[in-house]
């Protein structure tokens, strides 16, 4: 539902380049991409959950470049064995399983490693409680008032059950 004070933006602000890989290289990359943008990853996540979608248009569009600049700089330093890595993604398990493909994996991390200096990330590093600290100001959160809501139901504006009152059975006298 929209009200009349929501922002919404004009497709102007929208428009932005899209990423253009297929979900192969995209989770071929993902883990080293994480560590590339982390920063501008977190602080898109960040000004989402405090302001919403919609004012972090700028933030998302940073995440996006990070992403582009990422992906240019790994397809001219290891585009051979990110492709290998993606193809082996694509076809080595019908389910998706990352076993047939440790071995490119490895080629691909060590190529990363030397020529990006990212270090592929522990197993749980995303998941981990870190803390962020934004050069963005915390927004002033502003207290919901619902002056019309009465504040319990032994208040004296409370108003009476419109259907009658509740009748509990004692089904265990049966």
């Amino acid at each position: 539902m929209a009200t009349a004070d929501m922002y919404i933006p004009s497709y102007e602000e929208l428009e932005h380049r899209e990423i253009p890989f297929s979900g192969n290289i995209l989770r071929a990359g993902s883990l080293h991409l994480g560590k590339y943008c982390e920063n501008k990853n977190d602080e898109f996540m960040l000004c989402r959950s405090e302001l919403g979608p919609t004012r972090c248009i700028n933030e998302g569009k940073e995440v996006t470049d990070c992403t582009m600049e990422f992906f240019g700089k790994l397809k001219k330093l290891c585009y051979h064995e990110l492709d290998r890595f993606s193809n082996c993604l694509d076809k080595g398990s019908s389910d998706l399983r990352l076993r047939p493909c440790r071995k490119t994996q490895e080629a691909f991390d060590q190529c990363v490693l030397d020529n990006m200096g990212i270090q592929r990330p522990k197993i749980g590093y995303y998941t981990r409680v870190r803390i962020y600290d934004s050069a963005r100001p915390a927004p002033v959160e502003k207290p919901q008032i619902f002056a019309d809501t009465p504040i319990s139901p032994d208040s004296p504006d409370f108003p009476p059950p419109t259907m009658g009152k509740y009748v509990f059975r004692d089904f265990d006298k049966r």
